[in-house]
């Protein structure tokens, strides 16, 4: 009897983030409002785990995000990815706000995972791997059916399927 397995795991595409960053950024050059003022978005770190926006006040800021949140929609990214839980410094007439991004699954996390797949499909094993969810079971079938049950959960952190055997 073969066995199938994938794993569950929380991490964003950084091809597709740099397209969305840098599609937000030639929006921000060209919008008429943002003319002027010292809206900008650059990478947090050279390792491009997130973004730092400027802007003139806090709607300034909102308003990058927001143009930030189409472009990873509209190419096919979760939007929580952004974690926007720092706070907005203000300071020489400028504002700016570090968004790092999330990635990785935590232990409370995986365990949220884990009991959901158990607790609906009793017949599906699930094991906590570092990072990743490692979900094993007979036929394909269980485990896609496993993959609809994860992604239609509304978990605050975003989910991605890989290694799929």
């Amino acid at each position: 009897m073969a066995n199938f397995s994938f794993d569950t795991v929380s991490e964003y595409d950084k091809a597709e983030m740099n397209n969305v960053f840098d599609q937000t950024q030639r929006e921000i050059e060209n919008r008429y409002d943002f003319k002027g003022t010292p809206a900008e978005i650059e990478w947090l770190n050279s390792d491009k785990t997130g973004i730092k926006v400027t802007g003139n006040g806090q709607w300034q800021i909102d308003a990058i995000l927001d143009i930030f949140r189409k472009k990873l929609a509209t190419r096919g990214q979760s939007q929580k990815v952004l974690d926007t839980s720092k706070p907005v410094v203000e300071s020489n007439l400028k504002a700016t706000q570090e968004v790092p991004f999330k990635q990785g699954l935590d232990q409370e996390k995986a365990k949220k995972i884990t009991a959901l797949i158990r607790d609906n499909h009793p017949k599906i094993k699930s094991q906590i791997q570092g990072d990743a969810v490692r979900v094993t079971g007979a036929s394909k079938d269980d485990l896609q059916a496993v993959m609809q049950l994860i992604k239609t959960q509304d978990f605050d952190f975003p989910i991605n399927f890989n290694n799929f055997r």
